[in-house]
């Protein structure tokens, strides 16, 4: 909801998951400090900045140095077009001109400690994560801990993408839909 109205909306939501004991990663709708700090002080163990960190990455380093890497998490969304992944913003409305490549290199270099990336054209669509991109990642930034994110379908892809070296999955319509449950994909 954040990311389409151009500010963080779900802040109660987050401190009630929090309080039940979760770790929560929460983003969507970030584009300031204050917005980082309202979400750590509500309980999330990490924020995760999307567009402004493709549109702005020197504020993003800065948050990095005054938060800590293990507090945030760049998410880089991105579509391969013309032989490059490109990293639309703004809810996946606009496309930038910084490439994928670019800015991964840029925060690893910074320090970071955590990406998410999805592939924006098999997210949702339950037709396998792109293992290729994980694993190119990892050659890319071998410090950064990569979430895959965009496609997951059943537990093999969870497999998969721990083989190509991603240290954590995001989940969506799969579990919805009851393809597996999270005790399962938790043993993966």
């Amino acid at each position: 909801d954040g990311a389409r109205a151009g500010h963080f909306t779900q802040l109660s939501l987050i401190g009630q998951l929090a309080r039940c004991g979760l770790q929560v990663q929460a983003g969507g709708g970030v584009r300031d400090a204050a917005d980082v700090r309202r979400l750590l002080d509500a309980g999330a163990a990490r924020v995760v900045v999307g567009s402004i960190a493709v549109r702005d990455p020197q504020t993003v380093i800065g948050w990095l140095r005054n938060f800590g890497a293990e507090r945030l998490v760049i998410a880089l969304d991105a579509r391969q077009r013309d032989g490059a992944w490109r990293l639309p913003t703004a809810g996946w409305t606009q496309t930038g001109e910084a490439t994928l490549d670019e800015r991964v290199q840029a925060y690893a270099a910074a320090g970071a400690g955590h990406l998410l990336c999805t592939d924006i054209d098999r997210d949702g669509m339950l037709g396998g994560l792109n293992i290729a991109l994980y694993r190119h990642l990892g050659t890319l930034a071998p410090t950064l801990a990569v979430q895959a994110s965009g496609g997951v379908r059943d537990l093999d892809d969870i497999r998969a993408a721990r083989a190509a070296g991603a240290a954590g999955v995001i989940l969506g319509r799969a579990l919805l839909e009851g393809r597996f449950t999270l005790a399962q994909a938790l043993t993966c």
